[in-house]
């Protein structure tokens, strides 16, 4: 195969260093997932979740298969944001319906927690990447990631996901020590992880700040954006010179903070936040991503091709990538996908 063309022919690329593009490049968070067959034939094969995740032969395939199907301008590898507790000693498992469980994490399991061998228990990950910076057609942006700080620290302290992440609030103001313990453990075992990927060719890495949401703006600042500031500069001091892509989902008005503070190359934008505000409010060379409701995608017909036309044109001008503003739902038709994709290229 050929080698990889000059960065700047990437379209994602392109946006990502500042380029306004007149039809804007796009992928689907979620793209690889259960709305098509050919995934879910793939993950029937594999003992448990965990184990897909790991195994680069499977995540590589199902990484590969919107591609084939749709054209996507970007490929995000196919991992999961709870793998990094299992580099800090922690058990991961999923339950079917139920979704990701840990042992609860307490203040005094916290103190004994160390970083592990990152690029050994992950390595799999990495062997992905690899995979697919050579399989990946050369007009497609890989993208790497892993989940923010803030939001593996709620899984790791709630045992699972939770309504309103309340044991990890309280944890934050009860014992402020153990709580930026574990951000900082996070985040130094994320950045090892993302260089990692960078390393094997990721050439855009994003962080999921899935749990965002209804954070003070105090607390935002110590429990997002910091973590978040520590990982960026732990990747530039690692010679990783790679865009960063940040998601602080259901963040609203924090957006800005994040914005300014984090050193992030672009945003994401969840579908709850308000487009004007957006355009009003946010530094108008910072390279945007999003937003359009996945309740829309599912919907299909008149109703998504007037959402796709109303972001585009709200975002006219200015760098954007065109995304959900969050992950792609199992039951949407495959017919809704070719349907978006169409409209937002004009054909």
């Amino acid at each position: 195969m050929p080698p990889n063309p000059p960065i700047m022919t990437k379209q994602i690329l392109k946006v990502l260093a500042g380029e306004a593009l007149d039809r804007p490049p796009v992928w689907l968070m979620r793209q690889a997932g259960r709305y098509l067959p050919e995934y879910r034939e793939v993950r029937s094969t594999a003992k448990n979740f965990i184990d897909f995740c790991l195994t680069p032969e499977k995540a590589t395939e199902v990484t590969l298969q919107p591609i084939r199907r749709f054209g996507f301008d970007g490929s995000i590898l196919f991992a999961d944001i709870l793998l990094i507790p299992m580099t800090l000693g922690r058990k991961v498992w999923f339950v079917a319906g139920e979704g990701p469980k840990l042992d609860p994490l307490t203040a005094d399991d916290i103190a004994s927690l160390e970083i592990g061998d990152v690029e050994g228990i992950l390595g799999p990950v990495g062997q992905t990447v690899a995979n697919l910076s050579v399989a990946l057609p050369e007009e497609t942006t890989l993208i790497g990631f892993a989940g923010s700080p803030w939001t593996v620290a709620t899984y790791m302290i709630e045992g699972g996901g939770s309504k309103d992440r309340w044991n990890a609030r309280r944890m934050y103001w009860e014992n402020p020590e153990a709580m930026e313990k574990l951000l900082n453990l996070i985040a130094d075992a994320t950045i090892r992880y993302l260089v990692m990927q960078a390393n094997a060719g990721a050439e855009v890495l994003k962080l999921f700040d899935s749990w965002a949401e209804g954070l003070p703006p105090p607390m935002f600042e110590d429990v997002v954006i910091r973590p978040t500031r520590r990982i960026v500069d732990g990747l530039r001091a690692a010679g990783i010179a790679c865009p960063v892509m940040g998601f602080p989902k259901g963040a609203g008005p924090n957006y800005l903070a994040y914005a300014e503070q984090t050193g992030v190359t672009a945003l994401a934008l969840d579908h709850g936040l308000n487009t004007q505000w957006a355009l009003e409010n946010l530094p108008e060379d910072l390279p945007l991503q999003g937003h359009l409701d996945p309740a829309v995608l599912r919907a299909g017909g008149d109703a998504l091709d007037g959402e796709v036309e109303r972001i585009i044109s709200a975002f006219r001008g200015r760098p954007h990538i065109f995304n959900l503003g969050h992950g792609i739902t199992p039951d949407v038709p495959i017919a809704h996908v070719e349907q978006l994709v169409r409209k937002i290229r004009g054909d």
